[in-house]
């Protein structure tokens, strides 16, 4: 007990000191944290992204559709698969989509768009459509209007309220033409989806594609996008074998891959951090120490053991480097909150470069609650370590070279 009092007297002894050692395991802790939490932020907000803009964590297929994206491999809308589907562990949500490309046309341009025939309400559910709506009004399932991205709507020089004319090829070889109003413009943070998205009720597109009762794809949601492998073994266990169950990694590998490369490439950069942290660090304990040494010099010449004040340092470093973690924790949590309500934003020509790899160039931080734990318990783990170094001084130290000035 009086090693625990000493040792907090003597922390305070030399404010300035103690304030300095306090700092650097602060502002590691801060450091740590954000570097960890923006890491973490950017891919989960990647994923996210892609997910929510169309294509759901998992989808359910005909089989061979994903190889052959025609209409001729969908498959019959049945209340009974989605029973099946519905009934998985994890599976939240499903909708029913009609996908297919087309031609979009206006009175002077054309261009080649997705189609996609889904049941609004369940779409928005797993998709938040609406959120995406910057012009006119969403639609229902009874309608019979179009919703443009915004970007394709530029192309072809249309608004809200003009008519827009969809040529395509229907099921079985069927021809598929129709003129719909365009209803509401949607704005996709994915520069692609923006550039070539047309959205119609589901029964207004399985009339133009003469594909009644047919879908392309289920696309789900899950209670817990972490389970997304198990989520996927269960639903490839209980469907029979004309479906095939896809992940958004196996429909978007380009995606993962880059992931993985970025995963690499920032576990190199926290390493060079926590190495950085590590001389920080030590840089102010090597600082007491000299500062120190005549002190310490003198209490072994009076009489106290070595292994004592080694013990009393090591009981200081403890007190220093735990406050300096518990002070850092409490001031990197409303900072990453901040930040991931108010993510880093970047322009000019590296957002252009981001967005020509489908990306939007927005960074925000993740406040899973793991990030602040882990990083406060490896910066304390480090702190303590290169704690020892003035233990082993002090064990080595020679008394009469210590007190000479």
């Amino acid at each position: 007990m009086w090693l625990i009092k000493l040792a907090w007297k003597n922390l305070w002894r030399n404010r300035h000191r103690t304030a300095i050692t306090m700092a650097a395991v602060f502002f590691a802790v801060i450091l740590a944290t954000l570097v960890s939490s923006l890491q973490k932020g950017v891919f989960d907000n990647l994923i996210r992204n892609m997910v929510s803009f169309y294509t759901g964590y998992v989808q359910v297929h005909a089989r061979g559709y994903w190889d052959e994206q025609v209409l001729d491999n969908s498959f019959e809308q049945r209340a009974g698969t989605e029973a099946v589907l519905l009934r998985n562990p994890g599976v939240e949500g499903l909708a029913p989509r009609l996908e297919s490309f087309a031609l979009a046309a206006s009175e002077e341009v054309t261009r080649g768009c997705l189609l996609v025939g889904m049941d609004p309400e369940p779409e928005d559910r797993i998709t938040r459509l609406k959120e995406k709506l910057v012009k006119g009004r969403y639609v229902s399932p009874a309608d019979n209007a179009v919703l443009l991205a915004q970007g394709l709507a530029t192309r072809l020089r249309l608004g809200v309220g003009d008519t827009v004319v969809l040529i395509g090829q229907g099921y079985h070889g069927a021809m598929a033409a129709g003129k719909y109003p365009v209803q509401g413009l949607l704005k996709f943070g994915s520069p692609d989806l923006n550039e070539r998205a047309v959205f119609l009720p589901l029964e207004a597109a399985r009339e133009l594609y003469a594909a009644p009762g047919m879908l392309t794809s289920y696309v789900l949601s899950l209670s817990e996008p972490d389970e997304l492998d198990a989520v996927a073994t269960g639903l490839r266990g209980r469907v029979d074998s004309s479906y095939e169950v896809m992940t958004w990694e196996e429909m978007m590998p380009d995606v993962k891959q880059r992931i993985r490369t970025d995963t690499a490439s920032m576990s190199i950069i926290i390493g060079v951090l926590y190495l950085l942290i590590c001389f920080g660090i030590f840089g102010t304990l090597l600082m007491m120490m000299v500062e120190r040494r005549y002190e310490l010099g003198m209490l072994v010449a009076i009489g106290m053991k070595k292994r004592k004040l080694g013990a009393l340092l090591l009981v200081e470093s403890v007190f220093t480097v735990l406050t300096g973690c518990l002070l850092g924790l409490l001031t990197s949590i409303p900072l990453v909150y901040y930040l991931n309500r108010h993510p880093i934003r970047i322009g000019g020509e590296m957002a252009r470069s981001y967005e020509r790899f489908g990306f939007e160039a927005v960074f925000p931080t993740s406040t899973d609650a793991s990030i602040f734990w882990t990083q406060g318990v490896i910066v304390l783990v480090l702190g303590l370590v290169l704690s020892l170094y003035p233990v082993l001084k002090v064990l080595r130290l020679e008394v009469v070279g210590a007190m000479r000035k």
